[in-house]
């Protein structure tokens, strides 16, 4: 296992870092998908015809990985339908026609959390999730034996150019993030808390140096880390913030951390303190098609092109659209598609900024595995792949991927070496599919 010492200088582009976050107006209507998480799908307790209010629970979690969804804006139920998202995948979504009242549901207040069982039910009844881009349901992840935990580190790395909505979070919500914390760190038997923060955020640094000062439950400190992407991946920032090393088919917890994201920390302090669910997510939205890019503060559920339209509209036709960053973000067919819970950015992007060289052939450089964060060998995966290798692609240790990008990046023959990842990684999940139902 490598040391996680590459990475990429990719360039920040990160312009609305300072923008006040803007709240825009509620649309007329939202599509709410029940699979915004990592785990089961949400089920729909609602029916068409029914008149819901923000904060209102319109969906059960259906399974121990899963959360429950709640309504964003009040009004009536005009749909469940069937949505095809980014990824290929479909799943059912509550579309709510809004009447524009924002009455809050009366279910809406704090949750009493004086053991560590009733803290981890209210986590699960809040919907919160990974607001960095996972989507992992929080519960799950606090529920491990406190004896397990060394440390918890919050994620302010936001590594990804464009995106600042984290940035803007640890400087307009540190007070929320303190409040979780004096909550979290006593009930779950935390002692050490770290805030890694990459060193071109000072302002955000000095909002956490402040905030960290100001808890006393834990120890909590604050680590300034190089702005070498991927800083945010949690196994990275594990290893420049305690110098652990996550085994390779390992989870955080089996190094003593626990990640969170800082916007999901500051989430959970506003949920503690009003009982409000997750209802709502800040939002950079980007991008050189875009009028006015800043930080917009969304309804789950609105359409993209609402969001673009709070920021003056579109200049022009994009040539892309894209959930998240540049790196790791998902290309979507259309503005009409929603706001999820994890979302963190969108990106309207021009031909000029979304154009990609041609493809020429690999000229073994190297240049792949000396920048990959884990030391893999992305063309040699690439060559497994297309012959259909997969003993070859389990010796090469593709799970081990995070789809980071650095590999495509840095390829002067500008292959597609991180797409092939994620199929030599889809081909591996389907192949052990196969052989467990043959036992």
């Amino acid at each position: 296992m490598a040391s996680y010492l590459h990475g990429v200088h990719t360039p920040h582009r990160k312009k609305t870092r300072h923008k006040p976050v803007l709240r825009m107006d509620i649309p007329k209507t939202v599509t709410i998908p029940m699979a915004m998480h990592i785990g089961a799908p949400s089920t729909p307790i609602v029916k068409v015809g029914d008149e819901v209010k923000v904060g209102q629970k319109i969906a059960e979690a259906s399974g121990f990985v899963s959360v429950p969804v709640y309504s964003s804006v009040s009004g009536k139920v005009t749909k469940i339908k069937d949505l095809l998202g980014a990824g290929g995948n479909t799943t059912a979504a509550i579309v709510i026609e809004s009447d524009g009242l924002q009455t809050v549901d009366e279910s809406v207040t704090p949750p009493t959390v004086s053991t560590r069982e009733e803290l981890l039910a209210a986590l699960k009844e809040s919907g919160i999730v990974g607001l960095g881009g996972a989507g992992f349901p929080t519960h799950v992840k606090f529920n491990v034996d406190p004896e397990r935990i060394d440390y918890l580190i919050i994620n302010g790395a936001e590594c990804e150019p464009y995106v600042t909505s984290d940035t803007i979070t640890m400087m307009e919500r540190s007070d929320d993030m303190g409040d979780a914390l004096r909550v979290l760190c006593p009930l779950l038997g935390i002692q050490k808390v770290i805030v890694g923060i990459e060193n071109n955020k000072k302002r955000a640094a000095v909002a956490m140096r402040n905030m960290a000062a100001s808890v006393t439950e834990a120890q909590v400190s604050v680590k300034m880390l190089p702005s070498v992407y991927p800083q945010g991946g949690e196994k990275v920032l594990i290893y420049h913030t305690v110098g652990r090393v996550v085994p390779e088919g390992k989870l955080p917890i089996d190094a003593g951390c626990i990640v969170i994201n800082c916007t999901t920390l500051a989430t959970i302090g506003t949920y503690l303190k009003t009982g409000m669910p997750l209802v709502e997510k800040c939002v950079t939205v980007e991008g050189s098609a875009v009028a006015q890019p800043q930080n917009v503060l969304a309804p789950v559920g609105a359409a993209l092109s609402d969001l673009f339209a709070a920021c003056g509209g579109l200049t022009c036709d994009p040539d892309k659209i894209i959930y998240g960053g540049p790196m790791m973000g998902v290309t979507v067919p259309s503005a009409d598609e929603p706001v999820m819970t994890n979302t963190n950015a969108i990106l309207a992007l021009t031909k000029k900024e979304a154009w990609l060289p041609k493809t020429t052939a690999c000229i073994r450089c190297g240049a792949c595995t000396n920048h990959c964060p884990f030391g893999l060998a992305p063309a040699a995966i690439s060559h497994a792949y297309k012959y259909n290798d997969v003993e070859a692609l389990k010796k090469l240790s593709v799970d081990t991927c995070m789809l980071c990008g650095c590999c495509s990046f840095v390829c002067p023959a500008n292959r597609p070496l991180v797409q092939r990842n994620k199929l030599s990684k889809e081909l591996l999940k389907q192949t052990r599919a196969k052989e467990d139902k043959k036992v």
